[in-house]
């Protein structure tokens, strides 16, 4: 008996799942799935089959032809959720599963109609990421085990149902409609995605398309237009796309996450929307995931870094590869060296929010007993970027380049841990393990030394301010990026005429670009520049991601003035988070006594 995923109750001596067939009905009245899983086993078992489980009711249990199972759901693990266990009889091939979900699931949001940018129909979507698919479906939650799925969604008729599959058909049947998916490439369970609410789209090419609510639709398919050239892009650094199709859908306003990942269709943020296309950054990485973390994905939560620190990697070559973030033209890397540069600052913060948990500085990480959603920071992003960026300065770009293509091809439709990695790498490319201390940066806390340091004269320009306001037509050439990494160098807390005359001269409080937005506002907030606290309000109370909360939310809390404001907010607000966002404000306020 072993458990080789400690988020996970799947022995390694119990039959494992190939296939999932599975049929749900959308209750939005009760906010609930009735739902029937059928999981087909790679090869039939017998015995115990212990399954993953998180506020399911659990209605009846039977063989694939009908027979009813013996059954037992243990009392719930406050991570793991609980454990179903079906005694199987000799030679099961597979089992059927019916099952109620729970209205407060934690892969489910469900929006009234006043949360949708229209205003008149409800809307559903899951986030299964980490280890949520359990309360969507009883199976073994575990990246270890790949399955293949086929789906069917009963949903009101005037919606539409996506999933993050191959469309095969709907059917209406008069006040409701039966949309059918296929998902014929083997996933990890947390890839599991849909939604259900009125939904349109525009293609943006031969292979992709955006789905967004009609009132949405147009200004995503403006933002996203670059999306095909971006797809060919990639593939010639990493080869053919994999999945056939990379349609985006554009979320709504609470969506926890700057993006998704799911094969076929990338869930994405709406603040991607700046009207300038300068934030598709975010959209590059959610495609270099199709070839690193859904194609060659992290055998769990404690291999983590190998699904983001490549994929922070891929990103950067392939905005890199286009000129930048809008294909202007940025040959010489500037736009990925300001990434790069912001992405250390990120790093760095966590690494002192850490610097009392040095264990979650490693890429490789023990997580028993630790919730995946807890233990989550910039760590595994940046920190394995910068391990993958010292493997490549030790061997040179070409012959990094040409390990990166082995590694996806050997190991396409796999799951890896750290040590498997490891080793391959020593077999693959002696000549790094050779310069590199990879047990230093895998195992090892915190940055080792002598790691990458972005370079850059757009870099070195701000660095020179030095804390002092550029003169406006340096501000006016610069770009999100460089506006980000000199708000985040001004002095914590910045006197009060610094954040006056900045507020006056550049309309920062009225920035439509939540990544300059929310730079901004958190060093308002920790300076006390009380014009800016309304529009701290507006943003938490219309923006669900996580990323813009936190801070926001930290800031608020850490000072005794804004604390109560800070309460106040969250009370008001919560509803309207996704229940995994909802967790991590919790947290942050009683960190800080709020």
């Amino acid at each position: 008996m072993a458990r080789l995923d400690p988020h996970s109750w799947n022995d390694t001596t119990q039959p494992e799942t190939e296939r999932l067939t599975w049929r749900a009905k959308v209750d939005f009245a009760t906010r609930t799935l009735e739902a029937e899983a059928e999981l087909t086993f790679r090869l039939p078992g017998a015995g115990s089959l212990d399954l993953d489980t998180r506020d399911l009711a659990i209605a009846s249990v039977s063989t694939s032809d009908g027979k009813p199972l013996e059954f037992m759901v243990a009392a719930p693990d406050p991570i793991l959720g609980a454990r179903l266990r079906v005694i199987l009889p000799e030679a099961t091939a597979g089992i059927r599963i019916r099952y109620r979900t729970a209205p407060g699931a934690s892969a489910l949001q469900w929006l009234t109609p006043a949360q949708t940018a229209g205003g008149e129909h409800p809307y559903l979507f899951s986030q299964c990421q980490a280890i949520h698919a359990r309360s969507v479906v009883p199976l073994q939650d575990t990246p270890r085990i790949r399955i293949r799925y086929r789906a069917e969604l009963t949903v009101p008729v005037r919606l539409r149902a996506l999933m993050a599959a191959a469309f095969v058909g709907r059917e209406e049947r008069g006040a409701v409609a039966v949309e059918r998916w296929e998902m014929p490439q083997p996933i990890p369970p947390y890839l599991f995605a849909f939604a259900v609410g009125d939904l349109v789209s525009r293609d943006l090419g031969a292979r992709s398309r955006v789905w967004a609510e009609p009132a949405v639709v147009e200004r995503a398919a403006w933002e996203f237009a670059t999306v095909d050239a971006m797809l060919h892009t990639a593939e010639e650094l990493f080869g053919p796309y994999p999945w056939e199709r990379f349609d985006l859908l554009t979320m709504p306003p609470s969506f926890p996450y700057g993006g998704m990942e799911n094969p076929r269709l990338t869930f994405l943020t709406p603040t991607l929307l700046a009207g300038d296309r300068s934030l598709v950054n975010v959209v590059a990485h959610e495609l270099a995931h199709s070839w690193t973390g859904n194609l060659v994905s992290n055998a769990s939560a404690e291999h983590f870094w190998l699904n983001e620190g490549f994929t922070v990697f891929a990103e950067r070559r392939i905005v890199e590869a286009l000129g930048g973030v809008g294909g202007g033209g940025d040959s010489d890397g500037e736009e990925v060296a300001l990434q790069a540069a912001i992405g250390r600052r990120d790093l760095d913060r966590d690494l002192e929010q850490f610097r009392d948990r040095p264990d979650l500085t490693r890429l490789r990480t023990h997580l028993e007993g630790i919730d995946p959603d807890e233990a989550f920071s910039r760590v595994p992003y940046e920190k394995g970027y910068l391990f993958l960026r010292t493997l490549e300065e030790s061997v040179g770009r070409a012959a990094f380049s040409a390990f990166l293509r082995r590694y996806i091809d050997a190991f396409r439709f796999q799951t890896l841990t750290s040590e498997e990695f490891a080793a391959w790498l020593a077999k693959e490319l002696p000549e790094a393990v050779a310069q590199v201390d990879v047990a230093a940066w895998i195992d090892g806390p915190g940055i080792p030394a002598g790691a990458p340091a972005p370079r850059s004269a757009r870099l070195d320009a701000i660095a020179r301010l030095d804390g002092r306001l550029p003169d406006d037509a340096t501000a006016r050439a610069w770009t999100p990026t460089e506006w980000q990494l000199f708000l985040e160098s001004l002095a914590r807390p910045s006197p009060q005429e610094t954040c006056r005359a900045l507020d006056q001269r550049f309309q920062l409080t009225a920035s439509g670009n939540h990544e300059v937005l929310v730079a901004w506002l958190v060093v308002a907030a920790e300076s006390g520049y009380a014009p800016a606290l309304p529009r701290i309000e507006e943003v938490l109370a219309s923006v669900g991601r996580m990323k813009y909360l936190k801070p926001l939310y930290t800031a608020l809390a850490k000072a005794p003035s804004t604390r109560d404001l800070a309460r106040r907010c969250f009370a008001r607000c919560r509803d309207g988070y996704h229940p995994i966002a909802q967790q991590v404000i919790e947290a942050v306020l009683q960190q800080h006594h709020a």
